[in-house]
């Protein structure tokens, strides 16, 4: 049974379908976040999981449904938008400029401006990048290196920097583990746990590792073929009741192409 909506909710998507041509993506999604949670979102890949976060993240319109945002139904024009409304994301492609450097990217369209005179704060961006990057426990030496020379977690880690420092009341993590090796994943790991002890943002954790998920979230969502199949608590489920639904998807799925 899904969990019930309440007045604390500070996401909801209601209804929300969407398509490629042929393909649809998405349907009849319904998800609700509260203020100070954090939802792990589980699926197969291809189940519609990014999709989901895309079009919640501003990056892509619903073909049908809306999305809530503190109790007001919003139509997000573009990313930026949905940034304003405190809506942030770490992308599965990360979204970073391989040409600029680390501090570049950290404040890629969200550059400090010194006043009177409006000059780039360069000097303030570089301290707080490195201050953000310190408190994942990541280290990246030089910050003036364009990002293309790092390695994967070392720009994953520059993703999740830059949105976890943000201003946003809502975050949304896809697949914040990629790339990473296991002591890297762990800092990300331990972040999240701090976030969510802090109850100050909500977040919305992609990832393919139920042990990850069961620890690290408050309730969980299963994505199965564009719909939400399973909405629990992690408290009340285990991951041998995980992998129980997916199996049983799968030997449905199997059934349905054989009988078609």
């Amino acid at each position: 049974m899904p969990e019930t909506e309440g007045d604390d909710d500070v996401l909801r998507v209601e209804h929300v379908s969407k398509r490629f041509g042929a393909v649809t993506a998405l349907r009849d999604i319904n998800l609700h976040l509260r203020r100070g949670e954090v939802l792990g979102l589980l699926g197969d890949n291809g189940a519609g999981k990014s999709t989901l976060m895309k079009i919640i993240a501003g990056f892509q319109n619903p073909d049908e449904g809306r999305i809530v945002v503190k109790g007001e139904q919003v139509s997000f024009r573009d990313v930026d938008h949905a940034r304003s409304l405190g809506i942030d994301c770490v992308y599965q492609d990360l979204a970073l400029v391989n040409e600029l450097d680390v501090v570049q990217n950290m404040f890629l369209k969200r550059e400090l401006v010194s006043r009177p005179i409006p000059l780039l704060a360069r000097r303030v961006m570089r301290e707080r990048t490195r201050e953000a990057l310190e408190r994942i426990g990541i280290n990246i030496p030089r910050l003036d290196v364009p990002v293309a020379r790092l390695s994967g977690g070392q720009r994953q880690a520059i993703a999740v920097a830059r949105t976890v420092t943000s201003e946003a009341d809502v975050i949304l993590l896809d697949e914040p583990l990629a790339a990473m090796g296991a002591k890297e994943g762990a800092m990300i790991l331990d972040l999240v746990q701090q976030l969510r002890e802090a109850g100050e943002v909500s977040i919305i954790m992609i990832a393919h590792n139920y042990v990850h998920v069961l620890q690290s979230c408050d309730r969980v969502n299963l994505i199965q073929g564009g719909e939400i199949t399973f909405d629990k608590p992690t408290a009340d489920t285990s991951v041998e009741e995980l992998n129980e639904i997916v199996v049983e998807e799968y030997r449905r799925a199997r059934r349905a192409a054989q009988a078609g």
